[in-house]
């Protein structure tokens, strides 16, 4: 007798991007001032543009891929445009460069955008990574019977051809939020991450150090000058308060704790993110995944914008997001 296993997945995020919009409707410069930042990003010295949707087929992985690395390219290299008054910004003009937030999403998005970030910085970008799951994973160890170079590309495992093309700074990047089951009977799935030079931060260690103390682990390991690419998969945060995901795990983080986490490394030198997985299908009445999202989203801005504006008068010339 054959038995056929069925290894079924759930419906993908293709609509994330939508439902996040909608949630952050009441996000805007009316009511966008940050308490915590002490300023309306929507009104301060940044251009905030939605650049739509990056059209790519269902069909055709690789071609996919391709599309969204020229269109993440592109956009990545436009001179930034800014309105706001010269005297609150520094360096106009002098190197800098659009940042680019994907709302996501299937997860692989992320290697597109590590690709285009390293054509345009001419160097490896860290990454800082708040997940459920790895997706470090090598794919030839979880691949079928039926195994291509074009299938080796998923949303688990592009962090992994990302290191592998050299696209990762080995050695100042994290992990943050895991809480994921491992492949095998052993360790191998850690010990291939930490080959990709990953500091992991699990779910439960904020139970021990609390949210400071992830927040020191992970300033300590990147630092706030290194450029780096924040990727966030909303499964971080608890199924129970974020059901609308692919992968849910159960013991996640609460939406609190993430914005907690968020706001302390607004230091950082982010270059670019995603807020990613994003499943409207498998959300709640009140939508609460996507309005996490679009909260998450916003405080990622907030910092982005808070990091390049200086003090009136300290400088002069102007700076960009």
């Amino acid at each position: 007798m054959l038995r056929w296993k069925l290894n079924p997945q759930p419906l993908g995020a293709r609509f994330g991007p939508r439902a996040i919009r909608a949630a952050s409707a009441r996000q805007g410069s009316f009511r966008g001032f940050n308490p915590r930042a002490s300023l309306n990003p929507y009104t301060s010295w940044a251009t905030i543009l939605d650049c739509g949707d990056i059209p790519v087929t269902p069909f055709d992985n690789a071609v996919a891929l391709d599309q969204m690395s020229q269109a993440f390219l592109q956009l990545g290299s436009y001179l930034p445009a800014y309105p706001g008054d010269p005297h609150t910004l520094g360096d106009v003009g002098k190197g800098r460069k659009p940042k680019l937030i994907t709302l996501g999403g299937d997860h692989s998005v992320a290697l597109p955008a590590l690709r285009a970030l390293n054509k345009i910085y001419g160097h490896p970008i860290a990454v800082l990574h708040f997940d459920a799951h790895l997706d470090t994973w090598d794919p030839s160890a979880y691949c079928t019977n039926w195994c291509s170079e074009t299938s080796d590309f998923t949303h688990g495992s592009m962090f992994w051809i990302a290191s592998n093309e050299g696209l990762i700074l080995n050695g100042s990047s994290v992990h943050a939020g895991l809480r994921t089951r491992l492949g095998g009977d052993g360790w191998e799935d850690y010990d291939d991450d930490d080959r990709q030079g990953f500091l992991r931060i699990s779910t439960d260690d904020i139970d021990e150090i609390g949210s400071k103390g992830v927040i020191k682990a992970i300033l300590e390991r990147i630092g706030t000058e290194t450029p780096t690419y924040l990727s966030v998969d909303i499964d971080v945060i608890d199924p129970g308060l974020a059901p609308g995901t692919g992968t849910p795990e159960p013991g996640g983080w609460t939406t609190r704790e993430m914005i907690q986490i968020l706001r302390g490394i607004e230091g950082l030198n982010i270059v670019g993110a995603d807020l990613v997985e994003v499943a409207p299908a498998y959300d709640n009445q009140g939508e609460s995944t996507a309005l996490a999202a679009a909260q998450l989203v916003y405080e990622i801005i907030t910092s982005m914008v808070k990091r390049e504006l200086v003090p009136r008068g300290t400088e002069s010339g102007g700076g960009e997001l």
